[in-house]
């Protein structure tokens, strides 16, 4: 098996780095600091009631799960939105695509450097998360259903980043355009969400202000925009695990009636599943943007002799 080998001097340079260990112990210290404060408060009502809310725990757990997805969230476009951009910036992304690597090398390889990152700083949390099992109410499963959510949160939130890395010359630019696209994904498709339901309300009590009218209103096939929301599909594992495990609970007040369908039914993996075929997207057009000699003039394909 070859080595992809801008991955294995990626982690090569990150390993002799400072950064990386600075980052861990940072993270670590603040996640022990919350366990023991939730611990010695457990302890403390037990002496004074002498009862333990064991649901304190899972809160714990919730916490811990809620820090590593605003980690992997805001993280991962930083740690890869100035990958491509930053070579070019350097003069060597040229000299990189003059060796027999290609382009799709260079990407995956970027990619998969900052994934192994937040790999480490979510592994490294398991200590802390695995104070739950003491008291009970998170499986294994659990653990591995959220580690899934959030590989894929991470690779939706990568390959944005590599994407405009790569279309983008200057990391600046390629930094904020990732954080607008990855703030349009969470709280924009909410906004647009409730504006629709608050438009169809309207309608609803002006046509028939005699029923009830929340009842009858909804933000329609807007809704399903939230299938590409990373931060909806976490809060439904999250919820499942350590909540009611009711989506309409919350979604209901905020966006109207939510219908039972084949989708809603299996709304977590369909909401995975369609967020790493955005990532797929993105990640071939970033290979394809960076692709040299891709179309002449006339628009034919080059090919790669040209390079």
């Amino acid at each position: 098996m070859r080595w992809n080998p801008v991955f294995r001097r990626e982690m090569t340079v990150g390993s002799r780095s400072i950064r990386m260990m600075a980052i861990l112990f940072v993270f670590n210290s603040i996640l022990a600091a919350v366990a023991l404060f939730n611990m010695y408060s457990v302890a403390e009502q037990v002496r004074t009631t002498a009862e333990i809310q064991y649901s304190q725990f899972l809160d714990l757990y919730t916490f811990v799960s809620s820090i590593e997805f605003i980690m992997l969230l805001f993280i991962m476009p930083a740690l890869t939105a100035s990958s491509i951009s930053g070579e070019r910036e350097r003069q060597t992304l040229e000299l990189m695509l003059t060796t027999t690597m290609e382009p799709r090398d260079m990407v995956l390889g970027k990619l998969a450097s900052s994934l192994v990152t937040m790999l480490v700083l979510a592994v490294s949390a398991l200590p802390v998360q695995a104070l739950v099992f003491v008291y009970g109410g998170v499986t294994l499963q659990d653990i591995g259903m959220l580690f899934l959510c959030h590989g894929v949160v991470a690779i939706l939130t990568g390959s944005i980043g590599i994407f405009y890395s790569s279309v983008l010359r200057r990391s600046t630019v390629s930094t904020v355009c990732s954080y607008v696209t990855v703030v349009a994904l969470t709280a924009g498709t909410m906004a647009v969400n409730l504006f629709a339901y608050r438009m169809a309300l309207r309608a609803a009590n002006s046509y028939a202000s005699n029923l009830n009218a929340s009842e009858m209103a909804s933000s329609g096939i807007l809704r399903y925009l939230f299938l590409f929301n990373p931060a909806v599909s976490f809060y439904n594992v999250i919820n499942g695990q350590a909540g009611s495990g009711d989506m309409r609970k919350w979604f209901e007040p905020l966006f109207g009636v939510f219908p039972d369908n084949a989708i809603t039914a299996h709304w977590t993996a369909c909401s995975l599943i369609l967020q790493c075929m955005l990532a797929m997207v993105l990640i071939a057009a970033a290979v394809w943007a960076i692709t040299p000699g891709k179309w002449n003039r006339h628009g034919k394909n080059k090919g790669k002799d040209n390079r």
